[in-house]
């Protein structure tokens, strides 16, 4: 299941969304994966749990997180949600709020592995210091606009 599909399938893209916490922020994303029959609602708890008990392990670069939980944690088929957010989210012990959110549901740790792959081929910027380009996504303001970044960043 590659990324940019999974949007389409699922139609799991939200930008320039309002959240009062992080919670709410990951809401966002995971209520998408419900509404598609990707995840339970249960998928939702598991990840707010395990933050709370890990601390936020989502986090992959300064302004970027990638809520998932395990697959047994409610996951009915591998899929990808999209959230930017108009006002980014403070997560305890972070000092970079965050400001967009890829909801990764594996549906085995191989899709796991897969999707985290690309995700981050697309964000890839070798010369930006977080090794993340997150403006790129953040500039979009619709999902046609999200979906040419993917296919740029695939296509090179």
């Amino acid at each position: 299941m590659n990324l940019k599909q999974s949007l389409i399938d699922n139609d799991s893209i939200k930008l320039n969304q309002q959240a009062t916490d992080w919670q709410a922020a990951i809401k966002i994303g995971t209520d998408m994966l419900v509404k598609s029959g990707a995840v339970e609602v249960r998928y939702h708890n598991a990840i707010v749990d395990s933050i709370k008990k890990l601390g936020p392990y989502i986090i992959l670069a300064p302004g970027l997180a990638m809520p998932h939980a395990r697959p047994e944690d409610g996951v009915n088929k591998t899929a990808f949600a999209l959230v930017t957010l108009s006002t980014p989210v403070t997560f305890e012990g972070e000092e970079t709020p965050v400001d967009v959110l890829i909801t990764l549901a594996g549906s085995d740790s191989n899709q796991h592995m897969q999707g985290l792959m690309e995700i981050t081929q697309i964000l890839e910027d070798e010369e930006s210091e977080s090794g993340v380009d997150l403006e790129k996504i953040k500039a979009c303001q619709t999902k046609e606009e999200i979906y040419q970044v993917i296919d740029q960043a695939l296509n090179k």
